[in-house]
């Protein structure tokens, strides 16, 4: 591709956590996503020059140390030595404060849109450092299980140095419910400061042994054993109210497994079938009618697509 002006990408929403690989894992999902149009200007500085979206986004910073974007171009910029700097455009398709990677998907569509305007393209590993600095302005903390699913698709262990892609059966998906309720990401982190009993971390291992080799083998069941969270769930429910409905009425239409969608307040279940998934849905969304919230329901395959240039 030859360096133009203006490059737009686009980055899907993601369920970071997965339940039971906290900060570790994620997966992207078709439906929702944000766009970044970037320009190369000759100044070295970066300029977050518009925020917009279908919703209230005036609590989105505009500055580069506290916008994800303006952050994560920052960082590439300086990483790199550039000798140029950038000016970004947001355009938020994916709701503020959901558990759903918005955050996130700002900062990898504004990279991915970046690393095509630069002279040597890098790799999506070599952009994952950068894209994890960028997480920093919304999370306060440096993990991945946001932003790497969004720069590769499908389902991701990201580690504080490595991204890799995990294996994904074709039949996996995905109900995503949103809410309308707001949780900000700092308030579902400070339910876990406390230390987990012994016996919890235990158990919690041998959960998430089982998932990734039910992964592996594309064994339903061992992914239904596997996807039980035990350590952060039964803290962060509570911040959500309707969580214990919304993921009963999961369970009761055959859902391998539920919890919270990142930070929550959204929850996701994963199911053996599109049509079973699609079954849930409804379900899903009335039992958080009941406990008072209207809500969204997304439906993907597991393997969800990743960051692209438009």
């Amino acid at each position: 591709m030859t360096r133009s002006d203006a490059i737009t990408a686009h980055a899907p929403a993601g369920v970071g956590n997965i339940g039971v690989g906290f900060d570790l894992l994620g997966h992207a999902i078709a439906g929702l996503q944000d766009r970044a149009t970037v320009r190369r200007i000759d100044e070295p500085v970066i300029r977050v020059a518009a925020v917009r979206g279908p919703f209230d986004v005036s609590i989105i910073p505009f500055d580069d140390e506290r916008n994800t974007a303006g952050r994560a171009l920052r960082a590439l910029r300086e990483g790199l030595a550039l000798p140029f700097g950038f000016e970004v455009e947001l355009d938020k398709g994916i709701p503020i404060g959901a558990g759903l990677g918005g955050s996130a998907a700002s900062c990898v569509a504004a990279l991915v849109a970046a690393n095509a305007l630069l002279d040597a393209p890098l790799s999506r590993d070599g952009l994952y450092p950068f894209a994890m600095e960028g997480e920093y302005a919304s999370s306060r903390s440096h993990q991945g299980d946001n932003v790497g699913p969004m720069l590769i698709g499908g389902v991701a262990l990201a580690t504080s140095h490595r991204l890799m892609p995990l294996r994904v059966p074709a039949w996996l998906h995905a109900v995503v419910v949103h809410p309308d309720q707001v949780l900000e990401t700092r308030r579902s982190r400070e339910v876990l400061v406390e230390p987990f009993p012994l016996s919890t971390v235990v158990a919690h291992g041998a959960r998430l042994a089982q998932f990734l080799l039910g992964l592996e083998r594309g064994d339903a069941a061992l992914i239904r054993d596997g996807l039980q969270d035990v350590l952060v769930e039964p803290r962060r429910a509570p911040l959500v109210p309707g969580f214990a409905q919304v993921k009963a009425a999961a369970m009761d239409h055959a859902a391998l497994g539920a919890s919270l969608s990142g930070a929550g307040p959204s929850v996701f279940a994963w199911f053996a079938s599109e049509a079973e998934a699609k079954a849930a849905a409804p379900a899903m969304q009335a039992a958080f009618a009941d406990a008072g919230f209207a809500s969204r329901a997304y439906v993907s395959p597991v393997a969800g697509p990743r960051a692209d240039i438009d």
